[in-house]
């Protein structure tokens, strides 16, 4: 393996060569290139959600808000990465979505090594993984566009710079996966669940309007032209269906909206942090509700919320933080979120088309205990209920 001065070096180049051709993205990685998402054989696909990270530098970088006896116990980075691995090992999921603040830039010495570190775990799985900005990741060494460059270099990630077809979007992490039926079923070739990954930015550029950045009007562009495209796809010859395949949204920064719940009127989790959102309100809430097509939104950013609640038929929903070096709450264990889309049979005995969404969360325990399990979405006109695994 390289060392990483010699890995730095070659980066370099890279940036460079990007750079002189006027890209604004980067091509699919050589690992992702022909790799299709497909529904398992028991007709389900599973998405484990990491939130907040906040990754520095190992083992030198000590945990925040946590017990004494945690603390005791050099409580560090690699907490974390230990806690992400017994949660790998325990879901085996189909997907692995980092959904921002990946590596805490402010205290990190090297960008491409702290990432590196960040991200072993899923790519010691070898299971497909994405990933997407926070507004802390850039502090570092790297601006948010080498972030994104370096991401989509690394093993077994399906992570985009952008889509090839947008070259006028805000951003860089805008991008979105199709999983295809079961193998061997008549619907092997659709797309039965759509995933929509977007850059939620981080502080806002216009002078006049201060706080946290928001998704702009070109990716609100790019997410209706791609919906609208994969209804019509999903409505075409060979096993035409009827409507839009269900969808949902992972990006970092929540949504204005999220200050319509606390703990008592979520559906389940708790509030326990004012929602860190935009003080604009871009209207991107108001673009998800008239396609109809997502189902939940999922983000992080506020490490100690970790509820869904349900606005005009968009479940909203906290990853819950899974980093130590991030802030937290001492008592409050660490946790992840798993999201599961699960198939209809038809008449036939074979998988149709998605039957429901269900998520929980797991905590960083000692048995990994599993939490507020919950029906997201069916297909059907009943709502959402919190119900028992």
């Amino acid at each position: 393996m390289a060392d990483n001065k010699t890995k730095t070096s070659v980066f370099d180049f890279f940036l460079l060569s990007v750079s002189l051709v006027g890209l604004c993205f980067a091509p699919v990685p050589a690992s992702a290139q022909g790799r299709k998402l497909s529904f398992g054989l028991n007709g389900q696909f599973k998405i484990l959600q990491v939130a907040d990270m906040h990754y520095a530098n190992g083992k030198s970088t000590w945990c925040s808000d946590v017990s004494l006896i945690q603390y005791w116990f050099s409580c560090s980075d690699l907490n974390t990465i230990a806690f992400m691995s017994r949660v790998i090992a325990a879901e085996k999921p189909d997907l692995i979505v980092f959904t921002g603040d990946n590596i805490f830039g402010s205290d990190v010495k090297d960008a491409v090594k702290s990432m590196d570190a960040a991200f072993a775990p899923a790519i010691a799985s070898k299971i497909p993984w994405v990933a997407v900005l926070g507004n802390h990741d850039q502090e570092s060494t790297l601006s948010r566009q080498e972030l994104m460059i370096y991401i989509v270099m690394l093993p077994n990630t399906l992570s985009q710079v952008n889509p090839p077809e947008a070259f006028h979007i805000d951003g860089f992490g805008n991008y979105n996966l199709e999983i295809h039926g079961v193998a061997e079923s008549s619907l092997q070739e659709k797309s039965l669940l759509n995933l929509y990954f977007l850059d939620s930015g981080d502080h806002s550029s216009v002078p006049s309007i201060k706080g946290y950045d928001w998704i702009k009007t070109s990716q609100q562009l790019w997410y209706n032209q791609t919906s609208k495209r994969l209804q019509r796809e999903y409505n075409e010859e060979p096993n035409p269906q009827q409507g839009t395949a269900p969808g949902l949204a992972y990006f970092h920064i929540p949504l204005p909206e999220f200050k319509n719940f606390d703990t008592k009127n979520a559906t389940t989790g708790v509030r326990q942090e004012a929602t860190g959102s935009a003080t604009k309100n871009s209207g991107f809430f108001t673009t998800l509700v008239a396609r109809g097509d997502v189902k939940s939104v999922f983000v992080g950013h506020d490490h100690i919320n970790d509820f869904c609640g349900e606005l005009k038929g968009v479940n909203l929903c906290y990853g819950g933080g899974i980093g130590y070096h991030a802030y937290g709450k001492a008592g409050w264990e660490r946790r992840a979120r798993v999201v599961v889309a699960d198939l209809n049979k038809n008449g036939t005995g074979s998988w149709g088309d998605v039957k429901s969404i269900r998520t929980w969360k797991r905590l960083d325990d000692e048995h990994l205990s599993v939490i507020d399990a919950q029906v997201l979405w069916t297909n059907s006109p009943s709502r959402s209920s919190v119900s028992r695994l």
